[in-house]
């Protein structure tokens, strides 16, 4: 769907995201005046006022799945931007930009922080809520809907696939066991009870590996991800750039061999760019972001 959603204050007041590696997308993303810029992942809004604000007369069309993102953003921007910004709402996968051809592409892969704090949406298991996880909440598929009916040897191969969950099996067969669970804190729990005691006190939360696989799944990120890899580069104009932002090593492998295998773009970052050590201490959830940026060649 393309229409903008609606920016009530009670969304706009909780969608509150610092965007990352900000300093190295823009200096990498080569704006020029009068450019046309695609933002596939607007959440607040901070990488697109980034890009406005570079020259009066640069364009920003911006698309997010979250109707509350899209909602943030078109408060924030407002004030300045109107006129220079389009919205699109919907799965960057199944975009179509018509007759458009833009001057760069950028992408903020994953969940935000917004997403992330906001209680409602299910993401986290430090918050407890119903099992939802839905970027874009007209869907109809949750997490819910996996936890309770997908069958064991579907969840052991979701958590092994797309949260590189080395427990899968066990964790799969104690959900299947114990269910129905309907919040975050009754499968984190569950997760927690069924993982040895080094695992469960260890650096990292034993949940974090399913509820990643489960946001995955929900939203079908690495096969829109694909498919948007596949199709972005056509979108270039001559020497336009796309610079993709990624959060995981599933994520961070597609984007690697796309930009590299697509006979449209030169690569432009051999690794990965990572944050520095001021973003780091300014923003924890920052470290493990990853940046790729390619070039179109003609």
């Amino acid at each position: 769907m393309n229409t903008i959603a609606n920016t009530s204050e009670d969304n706009t007041s909780v969608f509150v995201h610092t965007p990352v590696l900000s300093r190295e997308l823009i200096s990498l993303l080569n704006i020029r005046p009068g450019g046309h810029y695609l933002d596939a992942t607007v959440g607040g809004g901070g990488h697109s006022r980034l890009i406005l604000d570079t020259f009066p007369d640069v364009r920003v069309t911006a698309i997010d799945r979250d109707d509350m993102a899209i909602a943030a953003a078109a408060s924030t921007l407002a004030e300045c931007c109107t006129e220079r910004l389009t919205f699109w709402q919907g799965n960057f996968a199944d975009y179509i930009p018509q007759n458009e051809r833009f001057d760069g592409i950028i992408a903020d892969l994953g969940v935000s922080s917004a997403q992330l704090d906001f209680p409602e949406r299910g993401f986290s298991f430090r918050l407890n809520a119903n099992l939802d996880m839905r970027m874009d909440r007209t869907q109809s598929l949750t997490a819910a809907e996996i936890i309770n009916h997908w069958d064991e040897v579907e969840l052991a191969k979701i958590f092994y696939e797309y949260g590189e969950e080395r427990l899968s099996r066990r964790i799969a067969k104690q959900i299947v066991q114990q269910r129905p669970l309907q919040t975050t804190t009754e499968l984190a729990n569950e997760i927690a009870r069924c993982v040895p005691a080094k695992y469960r006190y260890g650096r990292i939360n034993p949940a974090t590996r399913v509820f990643q696989a489960l946001r995955i799944a929900v939203n079908q990120e690495l096969e829109s991800l694909e498919k948007f890899l596949e199709n972005a580069p056509k979108w270039l104009n001559s020497e336009g750039r796309i610079g993709i932002i990624s959060f995981h090593s599933l994520e961070d492998r597609i984007v690697k061999h796309r930009l590299r295998d697509s006979s449209l773009l030169k690569v432009i970052t051999k690794k990965p760019i990572i944050p520095q050590s001021d973003e780091e201490a300014q923003n924890p959830r920052s470290r493990s972001a990853k940046l790729r940026f390619a070039e179109r060649l003609m």
